[in-house]
């Protein structure tokens, strides 16, 4: 094992050591945890277009990913039962409040803070959603994006000739896409073996469909932040986990898996 193998396998290994126990606990640990999350990666998407997150602009796009993240009508009994989304809502009309007060800031200039703020709260928020269903759920969806991930990086590595999107990431192939599609069809079915109620309200049939198009909804997110990355000309988004990138290089695909669960009522 070469030294950078080794290092991604043992920090990446302190990640999980830490995160899985959070997952199992969920509550208001797990629920500030995401948040945190979210503002990071909000703050990542803004340094890579060269944007301060120590200014107003870059402070309320983060509290934006926050809000729309955790449920806040848990801690703020006045708010409605979309309380986040409600508060997300104020946020993004202060930030385009600014188009008015500021001489030099537009639309477009508000656009980019906004869409970051929803891109990655959106994916926090249906996480905590999962896991408020139950931990086998989020299981599942975390087990999908992982088989995905393996299974392309394995098959791609030994099969891969045709490039799946050379324009924006030139090492993904065809082959490494129906190898991750693969894995993760089967780690849909072991798991319906040991948990039916895991896909409940599907059956195993309609599950192995949806374990494809996840698997594949999947992919498309890691790609669309490969295609940020090569926008802004940047490697890696963060360093939030060395030999690993950053929050969006390691949740890139769980942000597009999460929310498509969430509208399937796997949770």
């Amino acid at each position: 094992m070469d030294k950078d193998l080794q290092r991604r396998v043992i920090f990446g290994g302190m990640a999980l050591a830490i995160f899985i126990p959070i997952l199992m606990m969920g509550g208001p640990l797990l629920q500030i945890g995401m948040g945190l999350l979210a503002m990071l990666g909000v703050h990542e998407l803004l340094q890579m277009k060269g944007l301060k997150t120590t200014t107003l602009e870059g402070i309320l796009a983060m509290l934006a990913a926050f809000v729309l993240t955790i449920p806040l009508e848990n801690y703020l009994k006045f708010l409605p039962v979309d309380g986040n989304v409600v508060a997300y809502g104020l946020v993004v009309f202060v930030l385009l409040g600014a188009t008015v007060l500021g001489k030099n800031y537009s639309f477009e200039d508000a656009a980019y803070p906004i869409a970051a703020s929803f891109y990655v709260g959106i994916g926090f928020n249906a996480l905590l959603d999962a896991r408020v269903a139950g931990f086998d759920k989020v299981l599942l969806a975390l087990f999908i994006v992982w088989a995905t991930d393996s299974g392309a990086y394995l098959v791609g590595r030994r099969y891969g000739v045709r490039r799946l999107a050379p324009r924006v990431s030139p090492n993904k192939t065809v082959e490494g896409s129906i190898g991750g599609v693969v894995s993760a069809v089967l780690v849909t079915v072991i798991f319906m073996l040991f948990d039916k109620n895991v896909a409940a309200p599907y059956h195993l049939p309609v599950m192995l469909l949806l374990a494809v198009f996840f698997s594949i909804a999947g992919q498309f997110g890691d790609l669309v932040e490969s295609a940020i990355k090569r926008h802004f000309d940047v490697k890696d988004s963060g360093k939030f986990i060395p030999g690993h990138g950053g929050v969006l290089d390691r949740f890139d695909s769980m942000l597009f898996v999460f929310p498509l669960m969430h509208f399937f009522g796997l949770f």
